[in-house]
């Protein structure tokens, strides 16, 4: 079953597999919920997407301060 959304704002892309969708970090709201950071693949004209994960403010400022001062590995 396919979820009501609306994308209030795409921050951006962050990889393209080979499948041609692209794995996007989204401010979204699914359901008319409150909108949250989103993390998941859609496809090109954002008509179908993929399982992901939905990351809350506060969450995203956690994992901010998480890894600001991290070395990527």
């Amino acid at each position: 079953m396919k979820l009501k959304f609306k994308i209030y704002k795409h921050i951006g892309n962050i990889s393209k597999p080979n499948n041609g969708w692209t794995k996007e970090l989204n401010y979204i709201s699914w359901d008319d919920r409150e909108p949250v950071y989103d993390i998941r693949t859609w496809s090109v004209d954002h008509t179908e997407y993929g399982k992901g994960v939905t990351i809350t403010a506060g969450e995203m400022k956690a994992l901010q301060e998480l890894i600001k001062d991290k070395v990527v590995f």
